[in-house]
């Protein structure tokens, strides 16, 4: 996720229904206009792929997680039973790996839970403390914004204005 300094300049198209914002997005690239983003008060299946962002790889930390929590589980088990307070229950081995799977899945599922989250906000920059960053405040509520960062495009101010007009947008801002 992208953040807005406040030395840029940006252009903002407002809009009032996700189907046009997600047409106009396609209507507005073809133009050789950079969109920085589009704030949408609820997700639009299409959007990201729209805007050209690339997949997630969050399923990959997930398993990265996953196999930790696996080998933890499975090295506090193996050390608590094996080594330090080898017990036999009903007669069976120290190293009794298929009673060791609830636990072991447990371990997994806590893990990749835990990992998930804490990537997820460290690579959205989601911290205690932070301020929002709204552009419009009906973007909370009813309202699709587009953001062009005019410092980044190679078109002029004007121009991009008016493709944002042609496109559909009901008002369009700077800020």
């Amino acid at each position: 996720m992208k953040t807005m300094s406040s030395t840029n300049n940006y252009i903002l198209g407002v809009y009032d229904d996700e189907d046009e914002v997600l047409h106009a997005v396609s209507e507005v690239k073809s133009k050789g206009i950079k969109i920085e983003e589009v704030y949408t008060p609820f997700p639009i299946h299409g959007l990201d792929t729209a805007l050209g962002h690339p997949r997630t790889r969050l399923p990959i930390a997930a398993f990265m997680f996953g196999c930790l929590g696996l080998v933890c589980a499975q090295a506090l088990i193996n050390y608590t039973m094996v080594f330090d307070w080898p017990m036999i229950i009903g007669g069976k081995d120290f190293f009794a790996l298929p009673d060791w799977i609830p636990i072991t899945f447990e371990g997994t599922v806590l893990f990749t839970a835990f990992g998930l989250v804490t990537t997820f906000c460290i690579s959205n920059d989601l911290y205690p403390g932070k301020k929002p960053e709204i552009l419009d405040i009906r973007i909370t509520d009813d309202r699709f914004v587009m953001a062009i960062n005019v410092d980044k495009n190679k078109k002029s101010a004007a121009d991009i204005k008016k493709a944002l007009k042609d496109s559909g947008a009901v008002e369009v801002n700077v800020k």
